[in-house]
C-alpha cells in the first residue's frame, strides 16, 4: 500500500513575525515545519495549499505554563473579593471541595477554548482537588483537551497536609499519600508521551508547602525521577508563606526545596517572587525553571517576579495566566501584555520589550515545561501558530505590527494551528457551540455556589 502524501501549507507572506528570516512565511509539511521562506521568495518545491497571512501577526504559539482549569467556575466570586492569597484560600477551597465530575469537564472546555481563542497551543494545568466522586479529574482534562486538540502539560497536583495536620486547607480536600502517589504512577503510565511532538504529558505537583508534607514531597521527586517526568509547585508566592515555611519545617522555601530533592533543572515553579539574592543564584545554577503569573500577582497584591535577574543567574523564565479566579480569565496574548506592564515598574521600559515578554510567552514557557519542539519557529520544529489580525478599533493608526499585538492590547487569535491542524478558524473554534457551553458554565457555577 503506498504510503500517503503529507500535506505541504504555504502560511505566505505575514504581515510580522519574530524574525526577519521567515517574512516570506512558513511552509508546514504534515505536523512539523519544513521551510522558512525568505521575504519575496516561494517555497523550493511545490505546496498543496496556500494561506495568504498578509493580514496577519503570525507568533509561535503561546505556552501557558501554569493554570488551574477548574478556576473558571468561580471568577469574580464574591466571597473571595478583595483578599490576599492566604485568606483568598480560606474563602474558595469550601467551594472548590464541592466539585462535581461534570464541573471539571465543563470547566477544562470554558478554560481551554478561552487559552485557544488567544493564541495558546499548549497549556499546563495545576489540578490539586480530588474530593471524593472525582478521583479521575485528570483522565476527563485528558479527554477535553484530545477534543479541543490542544497540547497539554497536565500535572497531578495534590494536597495532604490539612487544618488538622497544621496545613492550610480543610480535611475534606486533602488525600492520604498513598493514594496520591498511586495514582500519579497510574496517570503517568496511562497519558505520559515523552517523544517529540508529544500532545500529552504528566507531571507531578504538590500543590504548595502549606498544603502537603515533606515526605510527600520527596516522594513525588523520587516518582517523577524514575519515570523520567517533571515536577511542579507554587513556590515563594506571598510573604505569608515565608514566614509558614520557616515556622513549619524552620527553612525559607527555597532552601526546604533543596531539601527536599527539588532543586534541579526537572522543575518549575509557579509566581517565583520572595527570593534573595542568593536564593536567585542557586535557583539559577541550578536550572530550575520559574512561570511568571503578572495578573494574579497583581489582584492577589503577591508582588513582583524577579524575571530578569532570574533569567541572568540561569532559571528559565515563562508565562502562565494561573487560575481563573485569581486573574479571572485565561487569556494568554492578554497576560503577555500584563508581563510588559508590571515588570517595566521593575526594570524600565528599555529592558522589558514587546520581543521579550513575547520569548517568555513562547521559548521561555517551552524552557520550564522541558521542551525544546515548542515555542520557536525552525525547521523541525512542531507546527504551532497562532496568527492576529490588526483591524480591530484599537489597532486604527498603529505603526509597527508586532509592538501594536502587545501594546494595544491583542485579545483574540483569527487563525490557530496545533500540530499541522487548524483549531481555531475567523475566530471560532473548530468543533465547540460556545454559546450553549457557556450557557452551562453559568448552571454549573451557579450549583456550586450554592453549596455554601
Amino acid at each position: 500500500m503506498p504510503m500517503q502524501h503529507a500535506r505541504r501549507l504555504w502560511i505566505k507572506a505575514p504581515a510580522a513575525t519574530l524574525e526577519p528570516s521567515y517574512a516570506g512565511g512558513i511552509v508546514i509539511t504534515g505536523s512539523t515545519i519544513s521551510e522558512l521562506i525568505p521575504a519575496g521568495a516561494s517555497p523550493s518545491s511545490p505546496v498543496d495549499e496556500v494561506f495568504d497571512a498578509a493580514e496577519h501577526v503570525l507568533l509561535p504559539g503561546l505556552i501557558n505554563a501554569h493554570h488551574h482549569f477548574y478556576q473558571t467556575l468561580t471568577r469574580a466570586f464574591p466571597a473571595a473579593l478583595n483578599k490576599e492569597l492566604f485568606p483568598w484560600l480560606k474563602s474558595l477551597y469550601p467551594v472548590w471541595a464541592e466539585l462535581s465530575q461534570e464541573m471539571v469537564e465543563v470547566s477544562t472546555q470554558i478554560a481551554l477554548a478561552e487559552l485557544l481563542l488567544s493564541g495558546c497551543t499548549t497549556a499546563s494545568d495545576h489540578h490539586y482537588l480530588f474530593p471524593r466522586g472525582l478521583e479521575e479529574a485528570i483522565d476527563i482534562q485528558m479527554a477535553q483537551a484530545e477534543r479541543l486538540g490542544v497540547r497539554v502539560h497536565l500535572t497531578r497536583g495534590s494536597m495532604s497536609l490539612g487544618e488538622d495536620d497544621g496545613g492550610l486547607p480543610p480535611q475534606k480536600t486533602v488525600q492520604e499519600e498513598e493514594v496520591i502517589l498511586a495514582d500519579s504512577e497510574r496517570l503517568i503510565k496511562r497519558y505520559h508521551q515523552s517523544d517529540d511532538g508529544a500532545m500529552r504529558r504528566v507531571a507531578l505537583a504538590p500543590c504548595s508547602p502549606f498544603s502537603v508534607s515533606e515526605a510527600l514531597m520527596k516522594a513525588s521527586a523520587g516518582l517523577a525521577e524514575q519515570y523520567g517526568v517533571r515536577l511542579h509547585t507554587h513556590l515563594a508566592e506571598t510573604h505569608d508563606e515565608t514566614e509558614f515555611c520557616q515556622q513549619m519545617f524552620g527553612l525559607r522555601p527555597v532552601d526546604y526545596l533543596e531539601k527536599v530533592g527539588w532543586l534541579n533543572n526537572k522543575v518549575w515553579l509557579a509566581h517565583g517572587i520572595h527570593f534573595n539574592d542568593e536564593e536567585i543564584q542557586r535557583l539559577g545554577r541550578n536550572g530550575v525553571g520559574i512561570c511568571h503569573c503578572p495578573s494574579s500577582n497583581m489582584l492577589l497584591a503577591s508582588g513582583q517576579c524577579p524575571t530578569l535577574d532570574l533569567e541572568a543567574a540561569g532559571s528559565p523564565v515563562g508565562l502562565g495566566v494561573d487560575g481563573s479566579a485569581s486573574n479571572d480569565c485565561s487569556n494568554m496574548i492578554q497576560e503577555v501584555r500584563q508581563a510588559l506592564l508590571l515588570q517595566r515598574l521593575r526594570y524600565g521600559a528599555s529592558k522589558i520589550t514587546h520581543q521579550k515578554v513575547l520569548d517568555w510567552a513562547t521559548r521561555g514557557s517551552a524552557a520550564c515545561l522541558g521542551r525544546d519542539d515548542i515555542g520557536t519557529i525552525a525547521p523541525g520544529k512542531q507546527a504551532d501558530f497562532a496568527l492576529f489580525r490588526l483591524d480591530a478599533l484599537r489597532f486604527a493608526g498603529a505603526g509597527d505590527p508586532l509592538a501594536a499585538l502587545v501594546l494595544c492590547g491583542a485579545d483574540q487569535a483569527d487563525r490557530m494551528m496545533v500540530a499541522g491542524e487548524w483549531r481555531v478558524k475567523d475566530g471560532e473554534v473548530a468543533g465547540l457551540d460556545l454559546k450553549r457551553l457557556m450557557a452551562r458554565q453559568r448552571e454549573l457555577a451557579a450549583q456550586l455556589a450554592a453549596t455554601v
